[in-house]
C-alpha cells in the first residue's frame, strides 16, 4: 500500500466521505439572536396519547373494571402501575406548561392529538408540542405556513429522546424558557421539510394515522380500502389520477415500499429529473438535514465490526495506541510503526477501529437547514435485470413510479397513504416549505 493510500485511508475516506455526502458537513445556519422578544397571544398545546391512555382505548368497548384492567395487563407482561406512572408524569408537567403560559397571559387552547387538524392550526399563532419527538412530528406536519412557530417540549424526559424539543431542563423549568423567548434569548431555526405531490392511476390522497390506530398488516390495508371505497361511493367515480399537492410536510423522512415486509418493493425512480431506474429493493427512505439523525442514519451508518473486517481484508497490522493525539502524525507514526502487507492475521487496534467508525457515520449527518434530499435504497437487489447505480445520495427532487401490489408512502412514520401499482409520488423541498423552530440554548 502507498503512503497516498495510507493518507487517504488515514484521513478516513475524506474523498469517499465527500462523495457519499455531496460536499462536507455544514454547520447548522440559524438566524442572529433575536433582538425583539417573541411573545404569543394564542398558544394550542398538543398532547401526546400515553401508552395508558392508549391501552384504554383499546379496551373501550369491552367496559372492563378498572381491576379487569390491572389483570390484563398484566397478561401480556405489562406494568400496570408503571403505565399509569409516566402517564401522571406527563399529564403533571403538560399542566405544568399550561399555567405557566395562562400566567403569562396568554390564551391556551390543550388539544390531544388525534383531535389535532387544520382548524386548530389556523386559530393559534404559536403551536407547542407536548410529548416526545413522535408528536413533534405530527404537530409540524399539519403547519404549512412558515411564520408559525412550533416548540417542542418533552413531558417525559427519561423515556423520551427529544431531539426535536427544547433542551430537557426547560421541561420543569418553562417559566424560564419563556421569559427567554421574551427577552429574545434565542435563535429561529429554520427546519427544512418535504413536500409531496402524487398522480397517476388509482392515487388516493386521504392518509391513515398509523400512532393513533396503532394498526396490524390486515388492517391497515383494509383501511386503505375502505377509505378508497368510501371516496368511489361518494363520487360515483374512479379515485381521480390528477396531481395533488398532500397537504402536510414531513419533517423527517418519507418511506415507500410493501407494507409486508419481507416482500420486495418494486419501483422506479428518478433522481433530479435523470432516466428512470427499475429497482427491488426493501424499500426507499427519503430525508431531510432534521430526519439524518433518525432512521436515514441507522439505515446507512457502519458498526465496527464491518469496519474491522474491512479492514482485515488488507491485512492492516499496527501499533498505534498513542497515534490519534494529532491527525497529523497519524501517517507518520503508522508507517514508522506499523506494518503494511497481505495475509497477516494481527488483530488491530480498537481506538482506531472506532474513530474511523464514527467519522464515517457522523459524514451521514447534515444541516436541517440544508435544502438538498438524500434518499437510501435499502437492501437493493442487483442481478441482469434490476440495477442499483448509486444506493444513497444527495439530490433537489426524486420522483418515484410504484409498480408494488401492497405498497404505503409513509410520512414521518406516522401518516400512512396508498402506493401502488401506477401511482407516482414526486418528492421536493421549496423554501416555504420550512418550519419555523426555536433554538434555546441549555
Amino acid at each position: 500500500m502507498t503512503q497516498r493510500s495510507v493518507w487517504t485511508l488515514l484521513g478516513f475516506g475524506g474523498r469517499a466521505v465527500g462523495l457519499l455526502r455531496g460536499g462536507s458537513l455544514r454547520s447548522v445556519h440559524t438566524s442572529p439572536r433575536v433582538q425583539a422578544g417573541f411573545r404569543p397571544e394564542k398558544v394550542a398545546v398538543v398532547t401526546k396519547t400515553t401508552r395508558y391512555e392508549f391501552e384504554q382505548q383499546r379496551y373501550r368497548y369491552a367496559a372492563l373494571s378498572e381491576d379487569d384492567f390491572k389483570q390484563l395487563l398484566a397478561l401480556k407482561g405489562s406494568s400496570y402501575s408503571g403505565l399509569l406512572e409516566r402517564h401522571n408524569i406527563h399529564t403533571n408537567n403538560v399542566e405544568h406548561i399550561v399555567r405557566s403560559l395562562q400566567n403569562e397571559g396568554i390564551e391556551v387552547r390543550v388539544v390531544k392529538r388525534g383531535e389535532y387538524d387544520e382548524e386548530v392550526v389556523r386559530w393559534a399563532d404559536t403551536i407547542i408540542s407536548a410529548g416526545g419527538d413522535g408528536t413533534m412530528l405530527l404537530v409540524a406536519s399539519k403547519v404549512l405556513s412558515k411564520d408559525k412557530p412550533v416548540v417542542g417540549v418533552n413531558t417525559d424526559p427519561e423515556r423520551s429522546e427529544g431531539h426535536l424539543c427544547l433542551p430537557v431542563r426547560y421541561t420543569h423549568a418553562f417559566p424560564e424558557a419563556l421569559k427567554k423567548l421574551g427577552r429574545g434569548e434565542f435563535r429561529w431555526l429554520w427546519r427544512q421539510r418535504i413536500r409531496l405531490q402524487l398522480e397517476g392511476t388509482g392515487i388516493n390522497p386521504t392518509p391513515v394515522d398509523l400512532h393513533e390506530q396503532q394498526l396490524s398488516l390486515e388492517q391497515h390495508s383494509r383501511a386503505h380500502r375502505n377509505i378508497t371505497t368510501d371516496i368511489q361511493r361518494r363520487e360515483g367515480t374512479q379515485v381521480e389520477n390528477k396531481p395533488s399537492l398532500l397537504p402536510l410536510r414531513s419533517l423527517n423522512e418519507i418511506f415507500i415500499g410493501e407494507s409486508l415486509s419481507s416482500r420486495a418493493s418494486y419501483y422506479e425512480f428518478s433522481v433530479d429529473d435523470g432516466p428512470w431506474e427499475k429497482q427491488k429493493s426493501s424499500g426507499l427512505s427519503i430525508c431531510t438535514g432534521t430526519g439524518s439523525k433518525a432512521w436515514s442514519y441507522n439505515i446507512n451508518k457502519l458498526v465496527e465490526q464491518a469496519v474491522e473486517e474491512v479492514l482485515k481484508i488488507g491485512g492492516w497490522s499496527y501499533k498505534i495506541s498513542k497515534c490519534f493525539r494529532f491527525v497529523t502524525s497519524v501517517t507518520k507514526m503508522c508507517i514508522s510503526s506499523g506494518k503494511l502487507q497481505t495475509g497477516l492475521d494481527i488483530p488491530l487496534d480498537r481506538d482506531f477501529i472506532e474513530k474511523v467508525t464514527d467519522k464515517y457515520n457522523e459524514a451521514l449527518v447534515f444541516s436541517p437547514d440544508d435544502r438538498r434530499l438524500f434518499y437510501s435504497i435499502r437492501e437493493p437487489i442487483v442481478n441482469r435485470v434490476f440495477s442499483s447505480s448509486r444506493q444513497r445520495g444527495f439530490a433537489t427532487n426524486v420522483c418515484v413510479r410504484s409498480r408494488c401490489w401492497d405498497a404505503c408512502m409513509v410520512v414521518d412514520g406516522g401518516t400512512s397513504f396508498e402506493f401502488n401499482d401506477g401511482a407516482i409520488a414526486t418528492i421536493s423541498m421549496t423554501e416555504e416549505d420550512r418550519l419555523r423552530t426555536v433554538l434555546l440554548e441549555n
